[in-house]
């Protein structure tokens, strides 16, 4: 099994900064894909941020200049470093991974729990 756990979200100002983290663990061989979503109530979950194995990154365009993924593949941990951040980036961010498995060497997609993020204004 795989177990992803998400730490860092809460309130903050707007112009404020937060820092999430998704740590996985467990039955890892390689993760390859990464990203971060994000929910506001009723709905759907957007993209916010990805990153691949290789490095390269795509951002929505809300987010580019003010949110910076990154990824530490020795310890299988993701971040979002989020500067500036607005009323409107409020939301549910959670972590997505494309992990391969050692027991079975194949991809399976993990949500992480989940965080809440609020901008106050």
């Amino acid at each position: 099994q795989v177990q992803l756990v998400e730490s860092g979200g809460g309130l903050v100002q707007a112009g404020g900064s937060l820092r999430l983290s998704c740590a996985a663990s467990g039955d890892i061989f390689s993760i390859s894909a990464v990203a971060w979503y994000r929910q506001v109530p009723g709905k759907q979950r957007d993209l916010v941020a990805a990153i691949t194995s290789r490095g390269s990154t795509n951002y929505s365009d809300s987010v580019k200049g003010r949110f910076t993924i990154s990824r530490a593949n020795a310890n299988h941990t993701v971040s979002l470093q989020m500067n500036s951040l607005k009323p409107e980036d409020t939301g549910v961010y959670y972590c997505n991974l494309e992990v391969i498995r050692t027991s079975t060497r194949k991809s399976y997609s993990y949500w992480g729990q989940g965080t809440q993020v609020t901008v106050s204004s």
